[in-house]
């Protein structure tokens, strides 16, 4: 007697759909599991066996094997114990094998037969979904994960004999769950602190609107004190909600983690990571020895806030590279290769030396050697794929006496701006497989990010005077794009490029006089 069920694992943030194959034959009683498997996955042996009894289910003693296809792909986690009791159980003729054609199984079973929730529903049921399944049957506590992927029957069972119930009616579906929806627009006002609350740092302040208008990588250097923490933490406040779309991707990775719980189920704003300097480059890259997303994975779609750069481990900062260019991370085990995303948005704060005060002699303590050396642990490959930086100084005592009022601009103004740059490229773009000035290829800068003539003139002259790389001179012209963007400007015309000229002047004060 032979049966078939369907199950998923995950590799990456992408599912695969694994054939559960049950034989049962006369024979020495034995249960046999095969199939490349880990070791939580060995296990399911013993968790199936006792949980088929504690259910009730009386199996005659036969030569049982199981083999999960295919088994050239390592098994891991336990999200396979529903589909191989079910599999057995359809072999003995205990289960209709009518639905297990267009239904998926996916969860853990405890010794007593009851479902438990397992980490990565949402790939794997939008795998099923892919491959033309009708239902997908999850345990009850990853339920409303789920119902993120529109198209195909959730159902929710909370022990293996609901599972059956199901799988023997005639209509599966009338045990569809119909409740509340998992996704809904997200609202994203209020929820993060607002630029009003800045004093001084205009400058900066721009420079943040640019960079949340285009995705652009931003880095804030200046004196202990001045503000930059305070930016950065307001920066997910101006940028618009993430479509459902970034809402998915966003979500597998926080699904594949372990992060997602019933009451938040998806996720539906931007993220903001900000790891610790003491960071190592597998936390921050993913990997492991069975692989995880890291912490560059976890922000995709959101801002990946480095405080104190130069404190980081140069090592680990140099993992970013490949990243920052490629908008993905691959990551090769033993076991398989793994790609996760990494769009996103890195915001990097920094003082300029040891002390903080750098170059300001009267105050900065440090040799130029320590200086060179504090600078240093930041390689120039790595600032040439930071597209912005800003420099916060130090404040008047007018600008933070609160006996006086001063209006500012409040994020949700600022926000509307970005909006629409995001909607021009929106527009702009929707033909490409990217949404943002800063993914521009350097084919792609040929054609959209057209100089006028004055423009032009004036870049021409620039190149005597500075010194940048071809990649430098690239992320110029981006952020000459959306700087022409927030303005609704189809020409880049000389202020938009002035402007984003003067977010690489901070490379020459700094890195260039700190190795002098």
């Amino acid at each position: 007697m032979f049966s078939e069920a369907y199950s998923a694992i995950v590799q990456g943030i992408e599912g695969r759909i694994i054939h559960v194959e049950a034989d049962v034959s006369d024979g020495l009683p034995c249960f046999s599991l095969v199939g490349y498997l880990s070791s939580e996955a060995k296990e399911a042996r013993e968790r199936v066996r006792i949980a088929l009894r504690n259910s009730g289910f009386k199996i005659p003693p036969k030569k049982i094997t199981v083999n999960l296809s295919p088994a050239g792909i390592r098994k891991d986690g336990t999200s396979y114990d529903f589909a191989i009791a079910v599999a057995i159980l359809a072999a003995f003729g205990i289960v209709r094998k009518d639905h297990l054609g267009s239904t998926a199984l996916i969860g853990e079973l405890s010794l007593g037969g009851k479902s438990k929730a397992v980490h990565g529903v949402l790939p794997m049921v939008y795998t099923a979904y892919g491959h033309g399944m009708k239902y997908v049957i999850v345990p009850k506590q990853n339920i409303k994960e789920a119902l993120f992927v529109k198209g195909i029957g959730i159902i929710g069972a909370e022990s293996l004999e609901e599972a059956v119930t199901v799988l023997n009616c005639d209509e599966p579906c009338r045990f569809v769950y119909k409740g509340e929806k998992s996704y809904s627009a997200p609202d994203c006002k209020g929820k993060a602190p607002g630029f009003e609350d800045i004093s001084g740092q205009d400058m900066a302040c721009r420079a943040a609107e640019v960079a949340a208008a285009g995705m652009h990588n931003f880095l804030m250097a200046g004196a202990p004190g001045t503000g930059k923490t305070m930016i950065a933490r307001r920066i997910a406040g101006i940028m618009p909600e993430p479509q459902f779309s970034e809402c998915m991707e966003i979500s597998k990775v926080y699904s594949v983690a372990g992060l997602l719980t019933e009451e938040k189920p998806v996720i539906q704003e931007r993220p903001f990571r900000t790891p610790h300097h003491t960071i190592t480059q597998t936390a921050l890259a993913g990997g492991g020895r069975y692989p995880k997303p890291g912490e560059i994975s976890l922000a995709t779609g959101g801002v990946l806030f480095l405080d104190e750069l130069p404190e980081f481990n140069r090592q680990v900062l140099e993992v970013l590279r490949q990243p920052l260019e490629d908008g993905c991370i691959n990551v090769a085990r033993l076991g398989g290769n793994c790609c996760y995303p990494a769009r996103f948005m890195l915001v990097a704060a920094m003082n300029p030396c040891r002390c903080g005060y750098y170059p300001d002699r009267k105050k900065c303590t440090c040799t130029p050697m320590q200086v060179k050396n504090y600078l240093g642990k930041i390689s120039t490959p790595l600032l040439d794929r930071i597209d912005i930086c800003a420099e916060t100084v130090p404040l008047k005592l007018d600008e933070v006496n609160p006996a006086i009022e001063r209006k500012r601009e409040t994020s949700e103004e600022i926000r509307k701006r970005v909006m629409a740059a995001h909607e021009i490229q929106k527009e702009r773009y929707k033909n490409e497989d990217f949404m943002f000035n800063s993914h521009l290829a350097p084919s792609g800068i040929r054609k959209h990010c057209v100089l006028s003539k004055e423009a032009g003139e004036y870049l021409e002259s620039i190149p005597g005077g500075m010194s940048f790389s071809a990649r430098a001179y690239h992320k110029i012209l981006k952020t000459g794009r959306t700087i022409a963007d927030l303005e609704g400007k189809g020409l880049i015309e000389k202020a938009h490029i002035a402007e984003a000229l003067c977010y690489r002047n901070i490379n020459d004060k700094y890195w260039r006089e700190g190795r002098e």
